[in-house]
């Protein structure tokens, strides 16, 4: 079993969390919430309301576990990839065909669901929750936000609506990353094919962070339509329930708002995806090279 890949991914996929999510909070609203005309609006909305600290609302928590969930789709990706060569080729270092990355990957993204399903929703959650900080414990405020963190976030969740509670959304989580995660391995390897160099073995540090950064921007076009469905199940419960599950909730979306709800944010996931992924897989192919 490959441990490296596991370490390598925990560390990469802590340090994309603190590039990217600014963004993915704008994204969340954009999805979730109707009020905002676009995405310039929104960023200024939470500026104005929630000061610079609504960009982070829940970071803690996928600071907290999306090392666990990274380390478990690489460490997932690369054995899985080897297990496949062994079967197929009957050696663990024969090169992998396209169909060998995309299989791995899929695997990778539907186990990482078990581990992030969670920390997803108490994210979400906190993310669609637009009063400022400061109504938690200040004196003047009018209104008290529902949740006062990511613990207490989660404790409310299983308290109201029991520990499936934390798994709302998670068939739409597995129908978004499974493909999702299969497509950005795949694309990740065919840019690594197309950047390396005659006679050489691997890319050039450009090549893996030009790889890296195009892989993430092709899994999040794929994804974000199921994205939409999936933010949307998990924002369910901060206030009236909307959804009976992934089909209602797609049906409803799109005969209130029309096709275009499941490409809400897009723009913004491919924007944030390139500079996430670019670090994602530096440090990912950096910390292999120097774990023995």
């Amino acid at each position: 079993m490959h441990f490296a890949d596991f370490a390598a991914g925990s560390i990469g996929g802590a340090l994309g969390v603190f590039v990217g999510y600014p963004l993915d909070t704008v994204k969340v609203r954009l999805q979730t919430q109707r009020h905002y005309k676009g995405l310039w609006h929104c960023v200024h909305s939470i500026y104005k309301t929630e000061r610079l600290s609504g960009f982070f609302k829940g970071v803690s928590m996928p600071v907290s576990t999306v090392s666990v969930s990274s380390s478990v789709a690489f460490g997932t990706y690369r054995n899985c990839l080897q297990c496949i060569q062994q079967f197929r080729y009957g050696s663990g270092d024969a090169r992998p065909a396209h169909l060998d990355f995309f299989l791995s990957g899929l695997a990778a993204g539907s186990a990482q669901v078990v581990v992030m399903s969670p920390a997803d929703v108490v994210k979400v959650r906190l993310q669609t929750q637009t009063q400022p900080e400061h109504a938690v414990q200040g004196s003047t405020a009018n209104v008290k936000v529902k949740y006062q963190g990511p613990l207490h976030c989660m404790a409310t969740i299983v308290r109201e609506e029991g520990v499936f509670g934390l798994y709302r959304g998670a068939h739409a989580m597995m129908l978004k990353d499974g493909p999702s995660f299969a497509t950005y391995f795949l694309t990740y390897n065919i840019f690594c094919e197309w950047l390396t160099p005659a006679g050489q073995k691997q890319p050039e540090w450009s090549g893996v962070l030009l790889a890296g950064g195009c892989a993430g921007t092709c899994a999040w076009g794929l994804a974000t339509p199921m994205d939409v469905i999936k933010a949307r199940l998990q924002a369910d419960g901060l206030g009236k329930r909307r959804y009976n599950g992934v089909v209602n909730c797609i049906t409803q979306s799109a005969r209130q708002e029309g096709a275009r709800v499941f490409f809400k944010g897009l723009g913004l996931n491919c924007a944030r995806a390139f500079p996430v992924n670019m670090v994602v897989f530096a440090t990912y192919e950096m910390v292999l090279k120097l774990i023995p």
